[in-house]
């Protein structure tokens, strides 16, 4: 997704009058997890001072327990959730019945896409944004992976085309010092 695709789909998040997905999806944006992972998160497998989210094995696709570093941003939107977040429930995303998280978003999402002017972008392309936007900025491919709970360094391998641009612009800083 490209910056002004971003703008908009963020521009759609903040009108949308079902904040608690849009909040969802805020989460999904700034971690790179799986929406699955964002979903069935609870407030205990958070630590807001120490910035980390420990997801649990049992909610990971690798089936390994993740220790997640999270963005001021990241910190900011749990902040406030937490402020405005039900005491009687565990879960970040409370679904319709008691102790289930939001089983499904498609309704919202589709809304979501149609208003900020997205085609053929689907929930889990915000995991491959997150990716993207990092690589793309000269974050290594090894530091993305690791945040993306990659434990195949191939997996990660599909962004490598995107570190090209940073690697460029830092060969011209020293290529336009010696004109041939």
């Amino acid at each position: 997704m490209s910056d002004d695709e971003l703008t908009r789909l963020l521009a759609a998040l903040d009108e949308h009058p079902n904040q608690i997905a849009s909040n969802a999806i805020r989460l999904q944006l700034l971690t790179g997890a799986r929406i699955g992972e964002v979903l069935s998160a609870r407030w205990e497998e958070f630590d807001l001072d120490r910035g980390v989210w420990t997801k649990p094995s049992h909610h990971t696709k690798q089936k390994r327990t993740e220790h997640l570093p999270l963005s001021a941003s990241a910190l900011e939107l749990l902040r406030g959730m937490c402020d405005g977040a039900e005491d009687s429930s565990a879960l970040l995303f409370p679904g319709r019945k008691p102790d289930k998280p939001i089983a499904d978003l498609k309704r919202f999402w589709k809304s979501i896409t149609a208003s900020a002017e997205l085609e053929d972008y689907r929930i889990h392309d915000n995991r491959h944004t997150h990716a993207s936007h990092l690589v793309s900025s000269g974050m290594s491919l090894a530091i993305v992976g690791r945040l993306l709970g990659h434990t195949n360094p191939m997996t990660t391998q599909r962004y490598a085309h995107l570190a090209d641009d940073p690697l460029r612009a830092a060969a011209e800083v020293f290529g336009k010092k010696i004109s041939v």
